[in-house]
């Protein structure tokens, strides 16, 4: 984490809270009302991250000292409630990635942070702008051998893009084996989308009907005079 936000935050934050050190402190940039890209480097000038001049930046309270490397990814995983649609509340997971960005090195971190078997856990990432979680599991399932091959097992590229502040939902298989991911809140903010779109698309329509109905009763313009002969002399500039 860079050092001006966190000496920013010891600031701002002693009148509500007492804060020990910086290192109990997360700084985020802001990104469509969400926490987007961490500012992890600690003495790294504020500048050199070249956040620009509206950049947004949250300040997250820890409740113990953290001091992330490089290669520390934080997670927010939220364990599936059996029986349920529905998830316990989030709880951070620092995943190193020296060994890989890879699903199964992650697959190992979550289950030895739930201590659960690896083979008897499924993960997901979770989309929120989407309200859809995509299994990690199935990394290599619609992959050729040739294609493996060639394209390295990498979670940073398509189709999960994972980064720092994402959200991973665990499913313990021990207790429920199904492949759903989905919450009742998934469901409604997947309608609410639905019916936004087909207001759009109605009003669309709608001015696309109006524009013709009033193209239809433009009155006439004046009728276009008849084309002028032209000549043409072409002279010789040797």
């Amino acid at each position: 984490m860079c050092s001006m936000p966190r000496s920013v935050a010891m600031t701002l934050s002693s009148s509500e809270r007492v804060v020990p050190s910086p290192a109990f402190l997360r700084a985020w940039t802001v990104e469509g009302r969400r926490p987007g890209r961490l500012l992890r480097v600690s003495r790294q000038p504020l500048k050199e991250y070249k956040l620009g001049r509206k950049t947004e930046i949250c300040l997250e309270p820890l409740q113990k000292e953290e001091n992330l490397g490089p290669q520390d990814v934080v997670l927010r995983t939220q364990m599936r409630l059996p029986g349920q649609r529905a998830y316990a509340p989030c709880v951070d997971l620092v995943w190193d990635t020296g060994r890989g960005w890879t699903a199964g090195s992650l697959r190992q971190r979550v289950a030895h942070f739930c201590s659960l078997p690896v083979e008897k856990i499924e993960i997901a990432k979770y989309f929120p702008e989407k309200f859809e979680w995509l299994p990690i599991s199935s990394w290599n399932q619609h992959l050729t051998k040739r294609k493996k091959k060639k394209k390295q097992d990498n979670l940073q590229g398509a189709p999960y893009y994972l980064k720092d502040g994402d959200t991973i939902g665990i499913k313990n298989l021990l207790v429920e084996d199904d492949d759903d991911f989905s919450t009742a809140r998934d469901d409604l903010g997947k309608e609410t989308q639905k019916q936004l779109a087909l207001g759009k698309k109605s009003q669309e329509a709608l001015r696309v009907q109006n524009g013709d109905l009033f193209s239809s009763t433009k009155t006439p313009g004046r009728p276009r005079a008849p084309e002028a002969s032209l000549s043409i002399h072409v002279g010789s500039f040797r």
